[in-house]
């Protein structure tokens, strides 16, 4: 069917392989792009990553619809600006009170270099003041003992997730590369600010609640610190957000999908 039009939500050699046919066969192609390949690739293959997926990258949107959840995704030419968000009304309801004897920090998301996850467990190997980081994704291998850091893999089910989220104080994204991180909008959602660090510092926009650190002890203890003794403050500011929704997201995505 010509009129069929499909959607690639990123650009990784299988679906470079299915443009490719999608391509020869004249089918209309809608590309997502959720982050900026470029800065992955580097993080895992080195100097050669942004080279190989720049290969595919101009491929691929060179005929292609572009819809991306940041402008600096895509600056080309016009394109169609959508924020992906799994919220909806259960996430803004009955937020518990956190506990603030000690900083509680969380981090949710895949256990990978570009996630900057390693980075985050170095530095904690480092502190030695009483503090605590839960991890929780998959592990796909072993990782480095810290009695500050629990391991709880990944978390199934959202209503179990928000109670991990209200179960701390701080959320901590290490990610070396992001574009518009739906971790950030659930720890928001739920009052719980955010700590990232300067290699995103882009992904604030207008919300309240996320804090930048430079990738070091020190300043992550300062940060930690602010965050702890000015947190009702923060809360305040944190209520103002307006956050995306998955109905917005789904709504948004599917006119677009549907219009000629």
């Amino acid at each position: 069917d010509k009129e069929t039009n499909y959607l690639i939500i990123s650009i990784t050699p299988y679906t470079f392989l299915s443009y490719i046919l999608l391509f020869i066969f004249n089918k209309k192609v809608f590309v997502y792009l959720r982050s900026d390949g470029h800065e992955e690739y580097k993080a895992i293959l080195g100097f050669l990553g942004p080279i190989i997926y720049n290969l595919m990258f101009r491929l691929v949107t060179f005929k292609s619809r572009i819809i991306t959840c940041q402008k600096r995704l895509f600056i080309k030419r016009k394109c169609e600006l959508v924020f992906p968000s799994e919220l909806d009304s259960s996430w803004q309801k009955n937020n518990r009170k956190p506990s603030l004897d000690k900083p509680r920090l969380l981090y949710v998301g895949r256990i990978k270099i570009e996630k900057g996850i390693f980075s985050l467990l170095e530095i904690f190997s480092k502190v030695d003041v009483d503090l605590n980081l839960t991890v929780a994704g998959r592990i796909e291998k072993s990782l480095p003992e810290n009695n500050k850091v629990s391991f709880i893999g990944h978390v199934q089910g959202y209503q179990k997730l928000i109670e991990v989220y209200d179960s701390h104080n701080i959320f901590i994204l290490p990610s070396f590369t992001e574009a518009h991180p739906k971790v950030l909008d659930e720890s928001l959602a739920r009052e719980r600010p955010v700590i990232i660090f300067e290699d995103i510092k882009h992904v604030i926009q207008d919300r309240e609640g996320i804090f930048v650190s430079k990738r070091n002890e020190k300043s992550l203890l300062e940060t930690i610190n602010f965050i702890i003794k000015n947190y009702s403050k923060i809360q305040e500011k944190m209520q103002k957000n307006k956050l995306p929704t998955k109905q917005d997201f789904i709504s948004k995505l599917s006119n677009i999908l549907s219009s000629n």
